[in-house]
């Protein structure tokens, strides 16, 4: 029997949307607390709760209702909300004088780019440490994993945008701010429910489209795609949860969604991909994601954040399913082992993938890991390593010829033994963006102390060649290819 839809009139949606006027991200975290924020991002919500006592005022009432799980008191939801339209649309059932609501309504807001509203979930199958897993066509809530592709998106204004596997909607909030289309999809119907939902409520037009992978998106072309897709890497045998996990084998899913965004790209179109991918022994993994770009004509920057070995990766992906502390988790742990050993996986990597249609013949394509800490959101960075990629190309005449100036967030750091004449180590280091850090020695570091815009770089070049009393051709075969990865690494401003 088919559940819910959850769909409400035009006259409906206007009622519920004055009544969450001021159920707003400001409100809801001054009702519970600091504390009551923090335990709902560990899943508890006895901090909240204590927080909202002696509280029946509307914020109070739908934090407790559809944030909390907690049951409701007729007379309550009625003050607060159009009782009647949700309860015909299924959003809310009625359990003797009490309602509770079948979905998480919450509200939203950015900070990074004023992106607001309301979205619609499921509610965590793991509150309060509950049991259980989730459903199978589970809708997640605003993720960790979500939060950071949001963050990581380029938002340049753009006509078009693709955000493929939209869950609740979140992507769409943000890419609204700057697109001026959407087409949203997914696999899971229930997810297309909730979303149209949320972005209803929340003003936003996006076109949403069922089906998998880039099929229902049309061939495009698209300014922009982002998505974080159903990455997870379990064995066949498990059972699925249309979130987080697809049937296709290892990391061919991310595969798949890398090699099918480049063909539907603009020129100059961008591709944003939050994922994992796996280690197998006997190919380098820096090899293997070059190869999924090789003969796009785009430039990439692939991002290893962070590397899990399988028994972390397969804990945090088993507690994510409620299996832990139950009598099946054993066996469901060694069937994930079995797998990875089949298929040669001795550890998975997590980061991000950023491609743009450049057109190039030979494109400029980035593999690298970068654990440390970062500038959020770190969008801007990615877009000024893009925009920088060309000048890093410039014949050696034009970098030559060109008076390059540091950034003004670059610092110097110097390291050593305490009382040491000299230090052993200086480092520079990026401030903002991707907060890089470079070690230099007399000929680099001289170099880049003088890039303040006065002088061309033949010109501190042939200046440092005279102090080290070394020939300018050997310190411009030295120095000028480290200049070129700094310059891509938006290390120079460039007008």
């Amino acid at each position: 029997m088919p559940g819910p839809d959850f769909s409400l009139s035009d006259d409906d949606l206007r009622r519920l949307r004055s009544s969450l006027e001021g159920y707003t991200v400001d409100a809801v975290v001054e009702a519970i607390g600091d504390q009551g924020q923090a335990a709902l991002g560990r899943n508890h919500t006895l901090a909240a709760q204590r927080a909202l006592r002696g509280r029946d005022d509307p914020v109070a009432t739908l934090t407790r209702l559809f944030i909390l799980q907690d049951a409701v008191s007729d007379e309550a939801v009625r003050r607060a909300l159009p009782l009647d339209a949700l309860q015909s649309s299924g959003i809310l059932v009625r359990d003797g004088d009490e309602w509770h609501a079948r979905v998480d309504i919450r509200p939203y807001a950015s900070p990074d780019d004023g992106a607001d509203g309301w979205l619609v979930s499921d509610h965590a199958a793991t509150l309060d440490t509950a049991r259980g897993a989730p459903r199978p066509d589970h809708v997640l809530g605003v993720s960790p994993a979500s939060t950071t592709l949001a963050q990581l998106t380029i938002r340049t204004p753009v006509e078009r945008a693709l955000d493929l596997g939209t869950g609740c909607g979140v992507q769409s909030l943000h890419l609204a701010k700057h697109a001026q289309s959407i087409v949203a999809t997914d696999l899971n119907p229930r997810a297309l429910q909730l979303a149209r939902l949320g972005l209803r409520l929340s003003g936003v037009d996006a076109a949403l489209r069922q089906g998998s992978l880039y099929e229902p998106a049309d061939a495009g072309p698209y300014d922009l795609i982002v998505t974080n897709p159903p990455f997870v890497m379990s064995p066949p045998s498990t059972s699925r949860f249309t979130y987080r996990e697809s049937d296709v084998a290892a990391d061919g899913l991310m595969q798949a969604v890398v090699t099918g965004g480049t063909r539907r790209l603009t020129q100059g179109g961008v591709l944003q991909v939050l994922g994992n991918w796996a280690h197998q022994a006997g190919e380098p993994w820096e090899e293997r994601l070059a190869g999924w770009v090789a003969g796009s004509g785009c430039d990439a920057l692939v991002i290893q954040r962070e590397v899990l070995d399988p028994y972390e990766y397969i804990e945090i992906w088993l507690a994510d399913a409620g299996l832990a502390g139950t009598p099946g988790y054993m066996s469901a742990y060694e069937a994930w082992l079995d797998y990875f050993d089949h298929l040669g996986i001795s550890a998975v990597g997590m980061g991000w993938v950023t491609l743009v249609n450049a057109g190039r013949d030979v494109p400029d394509v980035r593999v690298e890991e970068w654990t440390h800490a970062v500038e959020q959101p770190v969008g801007p960075a990615l877009a000024a390593h893009f925009g920088a990629v060309g000048a890093a190309r410039w014949s050696d005449e034009k970098v030559l010829g060109h008076a390059w100036r540091l950034t003004s967030d670059v610092v110097q750091e110097t390291l050593g033994p305490p009382g040491a004449e000299d230090p052993s180590h200086i480092v520079l280091r990026q401030q903002r963006g991707l907060r890089r850090a470079v070690e230099v020695d007399t000929a680099l570091g001289g170099t880049l102390g003088a890039c303040d815009g006065d002088l061309t770089l033949r010109e501190i070049l042939g200046a440092v060649a005279q102090l080290l009393d070394v020939p300018i051709s050997d310190l411009v075969a030295d120095v000028l290819p480290r200049v070129r990865r700094l310059i891509a690494d938006a290390w120079f401003e460039l007008d």
